[in-house]
């Protein structure tokens, strides 16, 4: 057992196990292994001090580490106590005990081992004559003792002092003196240690000591003494012509493998062979003759000459009675009639034939008169056949349990040979041996005790192993994990049953996106055989496949969760595995298909049902990207559509205009407006009438260019009476104070004239301080020369005419407001009246168009609107349309700043209280 455990475990690897008492029930406390184990390693120190200080402090591990493990079984430490391996009982400090001192030196204790050798003595000298040696055997590795070796006393392990005693500071069954006995190699040096058990250690001294072929000289350690100096052999070979091509070595040097060509014994036949085995013989035969140099020689190849003919010499018949002398070799001797009497090979008889050439007869058939072995029958029969009868022995065998059986037996039944089969004291197995007396031997197997991986481990006999505990193994735990985390656990040690669960957090994505936050629960490998002392018997093992782990519990992460309409601060707190959707009861304001307005239902998620007549591809997008998640199918429970925009459409038109686009409200382009635009030329002369979209897409030069009639102006200069004579243009002329044309100017009474150019005739007014603009046409340049002598009598006679026709003379202002054309005066009468019928109604129509945009379906006048008032007001119905457009004034501002535009929609334009006013 010690050498099996030495084997495997060192003393200053193994771990320590608690010390055995002498009691066994009795237990010790830490402290006290504590300072039994450090008893134990003051006690191994100074068992190897001596050897150590010869070695210089350090010794090959190999060499003291088989005795440790001695040391350790005898004191009762290292894991594992001495059993006996006779009564299978512990072996106490304080029992007397007997050492194998030959071969495996297991202990014993005294009265066992003093029992086991006297039976196995008695045994072997209650045996047949085949067996009658005393000699008994060690119990475990069989080396025979003499029976003057059975043990007598108790002594201790070096043999010096008989019944050592029990001392605590010492070694148990150990005399604490040195050990002394003759060491291994028979080098005539001593042990060194201190009374031991087991195999003394190799010899530590320094000799000096030379190599296998005695070249080189060393000093080296007396157990070390044969060495190899690693230079080639200097010796010669047996054939003494080479020398050995071996390094140094012990032995003899090996045959020589030189090769050549070498002849055989008798020279006819030459080979090619190795100089060590040039010594051979041929398959031809010698034909040499003898030297009676008649006969021929029978040998085959060989060297030297071929001797003397074996015929020569003393000559007689072949049962040798007579000679004849003076025969040559190469004559035939006769018989000589006589009987031949030479002893057959019974050994009682001699030939009864004649003298004749060559062997006798094999069998004797001489009759004589025989008895059978066990004696019952008496019976003559030929010499040469043995007689026995039918009758079995009914003696005991030597193992006292068995009887003989034989057919005629002589008496010395031989031993039993059926096996044993008795159940042995370990309680596992049975007998192998042969039958015999007295108790079984010690079961031989041995029970190795390890851990699951076998890395670690050491053996017992057979039976012990109940009382013996699983080892820690230091090696790691080849089961590889299944969970995920197999890269990230920390490695374990090697162990019977299930590994220890995985306790990092399982860290899986569930499906909501969250990490699993519990500790693992993957899959599990099937579990390690558990550790059981009892010994297996042949059953079928079921196979404990993989455990699967668990799926992930429901996600318990606290999470904000938005309203159906994913408005900003309305998120509350919910349990990720519980989240449910809500709604926040705010305005939905989603913007709706159109583009333009927003949703005023309560909060809700949308649902966009998409059209093959909607033309909005952005829509889905533009409400994905807000809503994300929201956004549901049309088929979602949840989902529910966004109000219907039936407003029409407000959008300002590209190019701009004043003219509303004519369709409902839209998120697209509005188309190009078709409504027919009228608009005079610069100078007034003609009317042009445009498309809107393509004379809004002019630039403002293009359009002044378009707008000209391509005539003259006929435009009035405002300074003088004349017309533009520039082609039509916009803005003012630019003849204003340039104009060419000839002004007949006269004096005040009309008597003189003459041509100036006009532009002269407004600078003159300008010097005398007149405004040109203010002096009407038909005066225009009178005045302006002055008087002759011979106009004072045209006056007074024009003065008569003007007195008779009694026309006014128009003087400063009210002479320019009589001279203003009638087109002035009506353009002007009409800036004058901003109370007219056209100007409220056109500002109240304007007003419901573009303010009463929510739920109003009445943008334009309705076909029978104007009928109605007809009817209602007759001739005074365009005061009732007025009053009308003050009342949807009015009515819109009070419902604007009472409900907001959501709740316009249900108020009507002609409601009750509108129909009583009018």
């Amino acid at each position: 057992m010690a050498t099996a455990a030495a084997s495997v475990l060192s003393p200053s690897s193994a771990n320590p196990a608690p010390s055995v008492s002498d009691s066994d029930t009795g237990s010790r406390s830490s402290g006290d292994e504590a300072a039994g184990i450090s008893r134990a390693s003051a006690l191994e120190d100074s068992i190897f001090a001596a050897y150590l200080q010869i070695c210089g402090g350090h010794s090959p591990s190999h060499d003291l580490i088989k005795i440790r493990s001695f040391l350790s079984a005898a004191a009762g430490r290292g894991g594992h106590f001495v059993s006996c391996l006779i009564c299978l009982e512990r072996i106490r400090p304080s029992d007397p005990i007997w050492s194998c001192s030959s071969g495996c030196h297991a202990l014993f204790h005294l009265p066992c081992i003093q029992n086991w050798a006297n039976q196995c003595s008695y045994r072997h000298s209650s045996s047949s004559s085949l067996h009658s040696s005393s000699d008994w055997h060690c119990p475990k590795c069989r080396d025979l003792y003499a029976r003057d070796k059975i043990p007598r006393s108790y002594r201790c392990f070096c043999g010096k002092l008989e019944d050592p005693p029990s001392d605590p500071w010492i070694l148990p069954h150990s005399c604490g003196e040195v050990c002394g006995r003759p060491l291994r190699g028979n080098c005539g040096h001593e042990c060194l240690l201190l009374c031991h058990p087991g195999v003394c250690p190799p010899c530590p001294k320094l000799i000096t000591a030379r190599c296998f072929c005695g070249s080189r000289k060393d000093a080296r350690r007396c157990a070390q003494k044969h060495f190899s100096c690693n230079q080639p052999c200097p010796k010669l070979l047996p054939c003494r012509l080479h020398r050995c091509t071996e390094r140094c070595h012990d032995g003899r040097c090996p045959p020589c493998q030189v090769k050549a060509f070498y002849k055989c014994a008798c020279g006819k036949t030459e080979e090619e062979r190795v100089c060590a085995e040039s010594d051979f013989r041929c398959d031809r035969p010698c034909d040499g003759i003898l030297r009676c140099g008649k006969h021929k020689c029978s040998r085959g190849c060989h060297s030297g000459p071929c001797g003397a003919c074996p015929l020569q010499g003393r000559r007689t018949c072949p049962c040798g009675k007579k000679e004849y002398k003076g025969a040559s070799c190469d004559e035939d001797v006769p018989t000589c009639g006589l009987t031949c009497e030479k002893m057959l090979s019974c050994g009682l008889h001699r030939c009864p034939e004649r003298c004749h050439r060559g062997i006798c007869v094999e069998t004797c058939r001489i009759v004589v008169f025989k008895a059978c072995r066990c004696g019952s029958l008496r019976k003559e029969v030929p010499c040469y056949q043995e007689l026995t009868c039918e009758r079995k022995c009914l003696r005991m065998r030597d193992c006292g349990r068995h009887a003989c059986k034989h057919r005629c037996c002589d008496g010395e039944c031989p031993p039993c040979q059926e096996i044993c089969g008795r159940k042995l004291r370990c309680n596992n197995h049975k007998c192998p041996s042969l039958c015999h007396r007295g108790s079984c031997a010690p079961c031989p197997l041995m029970v190795t005790i390890s851990c699951f991986c076998g890395e670690t481990y050491f053996e017992v006999p057979c039976g012990v192993e109940k009382n013996q505990r699983p080892l820690k193994c230091p090696k790691t735990c080849h089961v590889s994990r299944l969970c995920r985390h197999q890269s990230q656990c920390r490695p374990h040690k090697c162990h019977y049953g299930a590994c220890p669960p995985c306790r990092i957090i399982c860290g899986e994505e569930l499906p909501c996106g969250h990490m699993c936050k519990h500790r693992c629960h993957g899959p599990i490998p099937p579990p390690n055989p558990e550790f059981t002392l009892k010994p297996k018997k042949k059953k079928m093992e079921k196979n404990i496949g993989v455990t699967p782990g668990s799926a992930c519990p429901s996600c318990q992460e606290i999470i904000w969760v938005a309203c159906l309409g994913q408005h900003l601060g309305e998120e509350r707190p919910m349990v990720c595995s519980k989240m449910s959707q809500f709604s926040c009861n705010s305005l939905c304001g989603n913007l709706l298909a159109c583009g333009n307005h927003y949703c005023t239902k309560s909060c809700h998620a949308v649902k966009y049902q998409p059209s093959s007549s909607d033309g909005h591809g952005s829509y889905k997008d533009d409400l994905a990207q807000k809503h994300g998640p929201s956004l549901l199918d049309a088929g979602s429970d949840h989902a529910e559509s966004c109000e219907e925009c039936l407003l029409q459409c407000q959008k300002v038109r590209e190019p701009a205009c004043s003219h509303p686009c004519p369709l409902p409200c839209h998120s697209d382009c509005c188309p190009p407006c078709e409504v027919l635009l009228k608009r005079s030329c610069h100078c007034g002369a003609m009317v042009h009438v445009f498309n809107c979209a393509n004379y809004n897409r002019l630039t403002v030069e293009e359009q002044q260019l378009t707008r000209s009639c391509r005539g003259p102006c006929h435009r009035k200069l405002p300074n003088c009476p004349h017309l533009c004579s520039d082609i039509c243009h916009p803005g003012q002329c630019p003849s204003i104070n340039l104009c060419s044309k000839k002004v007949t100017v006269r004096c005040a009474c009309n008597s003189l004239k003459k041509e100036w150019l006009c532009r002269d005739v407004q600078n003159l007014y300008r010097q005398t301080d007149r405004d040109p603009k203010d002096v009407v046409k038909s005066l225009f340049g009178i005045g302006l020369i002055p008087c002759n002598a011979d106009c004072k009598s045209k006056v007074k006679v024009a003065d008569a005419e003007l007195q008779i026709q009694k026309v006014p003379v128009p003087k400063g202002i009210d002479v320019v407001a009589a001279a203003v054309t009638k087109r002035r005066k009506r353009r002007e009468r009409i800036q004058r009246t901003p109370d007219g019928p056209s100007n409220p109604l056109r500002n109240g129509f304007h007003f419901g168009l573009y303010g009463l945009w929510t739920g109003q379906r009445f943008h334009h006048p309705h076909s029978t609107l104007f009928l109605r008032f007809r009817v209602l007001f007759h001739e005074r119905w365009r005061e009732g349309l007025v009053a009308l457009g003050k009342g949807l004034v009015h009515g819109a501002v009070k419902m604007l700043s009472e409900v907001g535009y959501e709740n316009l929609h249900a108020c009507w334009w002609f409601n009750s209280a509108e129909r009583k006013r009018f």
